[in-house]
């Protein structure tokens, strides 16, 4: 692997050039990546914002929802010019402006049973910021079977989680075998959410992906990190893998055909 950054990338990224777990060599694996954001709303805008000044060469964000105006409190991407735009757009036009080393790939559609293999087998790392069960489940059994890391984040008012689900260790299926019943989890858009709340918990997970990507440090893996923001308090919550899991255990699936993630996520026993 060529070690060479030109004047300019020295320059832009001297910070972590001096670092020493990071150097030239850590620069360079991050200008080599392909990290996959899943969302482009509140907790992908910081993702994406800060995978973006890191130099992680190519970003590519799945979305297929377009700015409005209640997004702007937390979805730090976007601006008021936005509004109506796609916002695989706005973001790949923040990035842009932002870094021109990083390569955008928009894939404007919403990530299902049907087609979440072959993107996710295309990248490095993905990067879950999505909003509800079915593609956080979709996710996870896709990104097991090709064997692709997850940075998983989620947040409820005033409320956020992170882990990180390795391809050798214990995966969303075994922290949650099950999604709630349709309508016992309400969204943001009907409880609300803090507006500062998904730029922390989406740094955490830009966090973990640049850690993998280097592979340096300490992911979260087995490890649930709960924080609340009301009084600012950290909470880490270890957890295993479960050897029944119909995804990760003993007999794991290897295809996501005919699993309905609309009506529950089930994996029925084979």
């Amino acid at each position: 692997m060529s070690l060479s950054l030109d004047a300019t990338q020295l320059d832009r990224y001297s910070r972590h050039v001096i670092l020493d777990d990071v150097g030239p060599e850590g620069q360079k694996r991050l200008l080599d990546a392909r990290v996959l954001v899943v969302g482009a709303g509140g907790l992908g805008a910081p993702a994406i914002q800060y995978l973006a000044a890191a130099g992680v060469g190519t970003i590519g964000i799945v979305d297929d929802d377009v700015v409005e105006r209640s997004n702007l409190q937390r979805q730090v991407i976007h601006g008021d010019g936005d509004v109506g735009r796609k916002k695989v757009d706005s973001a790949a036009e923040f990035v842009a402006n932002l870094n021109p080393d990083v390569d955008v790939e928009r894939h404007e559609l919403r990530l299902d049973a049907g087609n979440a293999r072959e993107l996710i087998a295309d990248y490095d790392v993905v990067v879950d910021c999505s909003d509800n069960f079915a593609t956080r489940y979709v996710v996870n059994d896709a990104a097991r079977i090709e064997g692709v890391p997850v940075s998983h984040g989620a947040i409820y008012k005033f409320e956020g989680q992170v882990t990180t689900l390795s391809p050798d260790g214990p995966c969303y299926r075994c922290l949650f075998p099950e999604p709630p019943e349709p309508g016992t989890v309400p969204d943001c858009a009907s409880t609300g959410v803090l507006g500062v709340l998904p730029g922390t918990v989406g740094c955490l997970q830009a966090t973990e992906a640049v850690k993998l990507i280097m592979d340096v440090g300490d992911p979260l893996v087995g490890r649930m990190l709960f924080y609340d923001a009301m009084d600012l308090s950290f909470e880490t919550v270890p957890y295993a893998r479960n050897p029944d899991c119909p995804v990760c255990g003993d007999e794991g699936i290897d295809s996501i055909e005919g699993i309905d993630y609309a009506a529950g996520c089930q994996i029925d026993a084979a």
